[in-house]
């Protein structure tokens, strides 16, 4: 990603949160953050002028300072101790409300006008980049600009310590003295600039392979996720050895990339803690002529080295954080790419014009696939209230797309539908979604729980889809997708209608695992319940002319044909 995409893509990503309506509470609550790391850098500072004078009083032996200088350091450690873990929750307390707004906000997007469905082929891993990646673009952009700030400020306190430690260094280069006002200050500006560009040669890799890694932990852990989604088509098919062979396959990517991951890691840790290490000497060797030469004492040749190291730290800000910038760069790389295909797919309109009759009518409807191919060219109907309409045709010719197109999220037609004014409409698929919970959740969705009808209500209409058993179980939490099988979960789904008591009722093969007789005896529910009900089916079986009004055949490259079911007596 470059630079400059790299950085539009933080800005579009962190200015969200800090223009919305929770901007104040932010702003204060990072105010007090930084505010209590300010204070931290001063109570260093004053710890920084605590070495001076007590390695001077050990020096001398002086005996009578020595536990007075410990209460004043148990002091000044308490305060920062204290300072310290308050601006460490104050950052999370900023952290979990951050997170929670972008969450929110991604989740609406994601949801909003069925943009879950759109992205099915265009996003890999929703969930995580939902759960996972605002989780860590949060934490590691706190972490970096409070740690930025913090070094920053340790950096302007420190250097004016380092100044005045430090002294002058001089010498002669061809008969002309030469003096460096503040040397030991010069060179740890050198040294650390120098350890920053090279750091940046060392490591830049990593935010290629950071990305990388998350992307095949992710599709190693889809691959598990779907065979225990699947468990029983595959335990039929017997396919645990094909199984076996894909994870095998997605669980090498892991260990290819981290692999590579582990080498320029290992290269990165060699130069910082290589680079760490020399800077422990480097003040100590510098300061110690000062020393031998009695211009400053133990206390001075200590705090020397402590304020040489602050500052050192300050200026190795970029070293010591650059795993973590690769990282946060990988994070933004993907949430990025979400937005954007977020973005997109909700920049597809449908060109479908939404009108209201007396009844159901289509005119001049044409879908197609994305890839352009034409599925149905200028379909008009009308379907009075009531009657039964059975939309048939071979596999592939656009049955469940005209369905989705209806149903409103199927974004490439244009045309016009018609529903009278306020008419309720519920759709069927062949796969009932039984969400995670309790039983009269899955019997009430899409309602929320807490709106169910009376228990009465519920136990009557699982008796009449013949459900009975289920009667005691309606408070049990469990996966009923699991539990169920196919034709229960179907019948489930009739009930959830009998319950809706919709207008329009959209059936896309909704009795597919059902035999025959059971299907008839569901349609006959409906017709028996819903008199008024008018229904739309997409089936093959021939038994469901006897129980529709009017068929709509599809023949496929967009030409159809409708009829009226004449039926036998």
């Amino acid at each position: 990603m470059e630079k400059r995409n790299l950085f539009r893509g933080f800005w579009s990503l962190f200015k969200g949160y800090w223009t919305s309506g929770e901007k104040w509470r932010a702003i204060g609550l990072f105010a007090a953050v930084i505010l209590l790391n300010f204070f931290c850098v001063g109570l260093l500072v004053q710890i920084t002028d605590w070495y001076n004078e007590f390695y001077n009083a050990l020096q001398e032996y002086q005996e009578d300072l020595f536990f007075p200088l410990i209460g004043e350091f148990t002091a000044l450690a308490f305060a920062y101790i204290c300072i310290a873990v308050y601006a460490i929750y104050l950052r999370q307390l900023l952290e979990i409300r951050w997170r929670t707004w972008m969450t929110n906000n991604y989740l609406n997007s994601w949801m909003k006008n069925q943009t879950y469905y759109r992205l099915q082929d265009s996003t890999d891993n929703p969930d995580q980049r939902i759960s996972e990646d605002i989780n860590q673009f949060v934490s590691l952009t706190l972490q970096l600009i409070v740690g930025f700030l913090r070094q920053s400020v340790s950096l302007v306190a420190f250097s004016f310590v380092l100044w005045e430690l430090s002294g002058s260094f001089t010498f002669e280069i061809g008969g002309n003295e030469i003096v460096i006002y503040g040397y030991m200050f010069w060179f740890t500006i050198i040294y650390s600039g120098i350890g920053t560009g090279l750091v940046h040669l060392v490591g830049r890799k990593l935010i290629g392979l950071e990305f990388n890694q998350q992307r095949y932990e992710a599709d190693f852990r889809f691959s598990m996720m779907r065979v225990r989604e699947n468990a029983e088509s595959i335990a039929f098919y017997k396919g645990e050895q094909s199984e076996l062979e894909n994870f095998s396959l997605k669980f090498s990517d892991v260990i290819k990339n981290f692999r590579k991951l582990m080498t320029k890691t290992k290269h990165l840790n060699f130069y910082i803690n290589g680079y760490a290490q020399l800077a422990v000497i480097v003040p100590i060797i510098l300061a110690a002529p000062k020393y031998f030469s009695k211009e400053i004492q133990l206390g001075g040749l200590m705090q020397t080295v402590s304020a040489f190291g602050r500052v050192q730290d300050a200026m190795s800000f970029f070293i010591d954080s650059y795993a973590t910038i690769a990282n946060l760069a990988a994070v933004i790389h993907r949430l990025s790419g979400f937005t954007e295909h977020v973005e997109t797919v909700q920049k597809i309109e449908s060109h479908v014009e939404k009108s209201t009759d007396e009844n159901l009518a289509i005119s001049n409807l044409n879908i197609s696939l994305p890839t352009g191919r034409e599925l149905l060219n200028k379909l008009s109907l009308r379907l009075e209230n009531s009657k039964s309409l059975l939309v048939t045709g071979a596999s592939g010719c656009g049955k469940s797309t005209l369905l989705r197109t209806l149903a409103g999220i199927w974004a490439y037609a244009n045309g016009k539908i018609s529903f009278p004014q306020g008419a309720r409409v519920m759709f069927l698929p062949q796969k009932p979604y039984l969400p995670l919970g309790t039983l009269r959740r899955a019997l009430v969705y899409p309602d929320a729980e807490k709106n169910s009808p009376p228990d009465e209500k519920l136990i009557e209409v699982l008796k009449i889809v013949d459900l009975p058993n289920l009667i005691d179980k309606l408070n049990v939490a469990d996966d009923w997708s699991r539990i169920l099988s196919g034709g229960e979960q179907q019948r489930l789904a009739f009930a959830r209608v009998l319950l809706s008591k919709p207008d329009y009722i959209f059936l896309d093969e909704a009795t597919s695992a059902l035999d025959e007789p059971r299907e008839i005896e569901m349609y006959h529910l409906l017709k028996k319940n819903l008199p008024d009900a008018t229904i739309v089916s997409v089936g093959h079986r021939s038994t469901l002319y006897n129980v529709h009004d009017e068929e709509l055949k599809l023949e496929g490259g967009g030409a159809w044909s409708a009829r009226e079911i004449v039926q036998s007596t």
